[in-house]
């Protein structure tokens, strides 16, 4: 029995490379800093889902929020319009 992966999270990155040079064990790091085997990011950090929460380790590659509610907003102007749905995005009989 024993462990094949250690996830290291907000560990500081001198104590993660240690840990990972002396575990036969795959580390995944998340805030663990660059010497762990992997990374992983949650995927709502990684997008920017969430504008007012940015743990230090996060870097976003995209602006998700701003972009969701751009989206939801011109569809909520298209069906207050009448113009969602038109006929081409309709089923007829």
């Amino acid at each position: 029995a024993g462990a094949f992966m250690i996830v290291l999270e907000s560990v500081p990155w001198n104590l993660a490379k240690e840990l990972t040079e002396m575990s036969d064990a795959i580390t995944v790091g998340i805030g663990a800093g660059r010497f762990c085997d992997g990374q992983v990011l949650v995927f709502h950090d990684l997008v920017g889902l969430y504008e007012d929460v940015k743990p230090k380790f996060v870097r976003r590659y995209a602006e998700g929020a701003r972009i969701f509610r751009e989206a939801l907003t011109k569809f909520k102007i298209d069906v207050e319009r009448g113009d969602f749905p038109s006929e081409e995005e309709s089923y007829g009989t």
